[in-house]
């Protein structure tokens, strides 16, 4: 179930599967070439586009980067090329997992600008997790924690990251981030997709 928070624009979990199928079929590629892209089952392939399965942002990465395009191009309808984006405050799409399986929200940060090699969330990390999901997927990653205390394990290391602090990361290694304390933890995540399509931009 998801949680529509009135200052935010709330995305539905149904159109993000549209549009994977949307792409993969523009593309004429099958769900088993998808999944041979992304080493995801065809199984959970098809139940992410019908919407059985709620797939956290790091695995809509691998899915854009498959597709050549950009995680906003699966949240939202990208705008047309820009050189500037503005999101104000209270236009930037929610999800709230609240009662799926990993029980976080994020919220797209610069989902009006296509192509981009930067993926800016909102990332809130609930009290208690649902479960304890280690994450793994190509490029760079930073968070910097604006409220709370995190508890951050990266690879065979695990950390202690307060208020004001900042960590980036090589993706590749599993990680996995947990709140520490009385308050859910809230933080400014940025995602690197340097390859869209098979080319690295810049």
């Amino acid at each position: 179930m998801y949680t529509v928070v009135k200052q935010n624009p709330a995305i539905i979990e149904a159109d993000i599967g549209k549009r994977i199928r949307a792409f993969r079929t523009q593309r004429r590629m099958t769900l088993e070439q998808l999944a041979a892209m992304t080493h995801f089952t065809k199984g959970y392939l098809s139940k992410v586009e019908k919407s059985k399965k709620s797939p956290p942002v790091s695995t809509l990465g691998i899915i854009a980067r498959a597709l050549g395009i950009s995680i906003s191009a699966l949240l939202s309808e990208e705008a047309p090329r820009t050189s500037l984006s503005l999101v104000r405050k209270n236009d930037r799409p929610l999800i709230s997992r609240d009662g799926a399986d990993f029980g976080y929200s994020y919220e797209a940060m610069a989902y009006r600008y296509p192509n981009k090699i930067m993926e800016p969330f909102l990332l809130t990390l609930p009290l208690v997790p649902k479960k304890r999901t280690y994450y793994q997927h190509e490029g760079e990653e930073i968070l910097f924690v604006i409220q709370g205390t995190m508890k951050f394990l990266h690879g065979g290391e695990e950390y202690i990251v307060n208020e004001g602090d900042c960590i980036y990361f090589d993706a590749n290694l599993p990680h996995f981030g947990e709140t520490v304390g009385p308050e859910e933890v809230k933080c400014f995540m940025v995602i690197c997709n340097p390859v869209n399509g098979g080319e690295r931009k810049g």
